[in-house]
């Protein structure tokens, strides 16, 4: 965080719920004190147990946005992972507050998955009115291609021997989310 992440998205799918909102509570102390958004990945009531900015959900439950953001109020933001236009569009309906696109480069947690790479997450980002954050393979040298979007990256900083200084790198995105 002190290496410019502005947002913290915890996705956590193997720990039970008493675990994942112990953890929360814990990160949701650091990430205050940091300014630092904190988003729960699929996890609606513990994110609003600990007072989390936000929910994060993957692309099948992009339908259940709206729902998400009636039960949590205002205040709350609400993002999706999305894959393509059709789920980028989907996203937009449900009044998602941004957006996840990937992957856009090959990455180490999906080897040999298929990338859409900077010519194409520009266009398919261009189809939607809403904040959309490249993720999936992002280096500091992928950021002047993806002209001006926010990148999002896990291994990148948290595989990293400083993740300060892999965020530094990374910064001048201004919108760094792990």
């Amino acid at each position: 965080m002190q290496g410019g992440v502005d947002t913290v998205v915890l996705r956590e799918k193997h720990l039970d719920s008493a675990k994942l909102l112990s953890l929360a509570s814990k990160l949701r102390v650091i990430t205050q004190k940091q300014n630092v958004r904190l988003m729960i990945h699929s996890q609606a009531a513990i994110a609003k147990a600990v007072n989390a900015d936000g929910v994060h959900v993957d692309a099948k439950s992009i339908p259940e946005i709206m729902d998400i953001k009636t039960w949590l109020g205002k205040g709350f933001l609400v993002s999706a992972s999305c894959h393509d236009e059709s789920e980028l569009k989907q996203a937009e309906q449900q009044d998602a507050d941004f957006v996840f696109l990937s992957p856009v480069f090959p990455t180490q947690s999906h080897p040999g998955a298929p990338s859409l790479g900077a010519n194409e997450f520009l266009k398919i980002a261009s189809t939607v009115n809403l904040p959309v954050i490249a993720l999936g393979g992002i280096e500091p040298d992928v950021i002047p291609l993806l002209q001006g979007h926010g990148v999002a990256t896990m291994g990148g900083i948290l595989d990293a021997k400083s993740p300060k200084q892999a965020s530094l790198l990374l910064h001048p995105s201004k919108r760094i989310i792990t």
